[in-house]
């Protein structure tokens, strides 16, 4: 059976960087679909060069500030139409989190990852259902999609990172909690734990990760790749939708 066309739908992506954002964006405008990125910084040059190459509409946003994504949403419905697709991504991480004991790191620390994570999550798939319950659901289709980026750390707390645990846990809670309120309602809701370094494509074209370093026979995960996912997650039919899917590159030690 042929996917279900996506062509003249609205994309929107919450969290912007040349990673999986810029692949999705990069894949759904082949698809046919308006795509959005919002940003707290979307001067970034990876998106001014996406939004040049593939049309791609840039937005500024603070995605822990209710105020701010209730104002994205406005934006983009009235400059582009209503999103059917809402993707996620951002985990919260920031230097400084990680390798510390519980009684080391700073609490005001621990309490930006909450919000600018799982807190965030919460603002926009808020937002995002309010737009979607409003529409129709068309005979055999949903009214939409909401795709969650997650880590490992949802599925197990390593040592040294309760902060990131908190924040990606917090995330899967919300996820599943919305997914049994909202799918019966006809919006898809996933969450998409990734156990990999991510390696984005430089310009010498090799895969990359900043601290991993250079991928070698696909041991990090490949953000083109993952891209495709998501849009098959917001292709599938509401028959046999997925909830879950763990992502890791096939030499990841788990």
């Amino acid at each position: 059976m042929d996917a279900r066309s996506v062509e003249g739908e609205i994309a929107l992506i919450v969290g912007g960087g040349p990673g999986i954002s810029a692949s999705c964006a990069r894949l759904f405008s082949k698809q046919g679909m308006r795509v959005a990125i919002a940003a707290r910084h979307p001067d970034k040059p990876v998106l001014n060069e996406l939004a040049k190459s593939d049309d791609i509409s840039l937005y500024a946003c603070d995605a822990s500030d209710p105020a701010a994504v209730e104002q994205l949403f406005g934006q983009v419905t009235e400059e582009l139409g209503t999103p059917r697709l809402v993707v996620h991504n951002i985990d919260g991480r920031m230097q400084g989190i990680f390798r510390k004991g519980v009684v080391e790191v700073e609490p005001d620390m621990v309490k930006s990852v909450l919000e600018n994570s799982a807190y965030s999550a919460f603002l926009v798939a808020r937002s995002a259902a309010k737009l979607m319950l409003a529409q129709d659901l068309p005979d055999g289709d949903h009214r939409g999609t909401i795709l969650f980026t997650n880590a490992s750390a949802s599925l197990k707390g390593y040592a040294n990172s309760g902060a990131f645990a908190m924040a990606c846990h917090a995330k899967t809670g919300l996820a599943q909690s919305i997914g049994r309120e909202l799918m019966p309602q006809g919006i898809h809701i996933a969450n998409i734990p990734i156990d990999a370094a991510i390696g984005w494509t430089q310009q010498d074209g090799s895969r990359q990760h900043r601290l991993a370093g250079t991928a070698e026979n696909d041991n990090m995960a490949d953000p083109d790749h993952i891209a495709q996912l998501y849009l098959q997650l917001h292709q599938q039919h509401r028959s046999t939708w997925a909830f879950e899917v763990v992502l890791r590159p096939w030499v990841e030690n788990w």
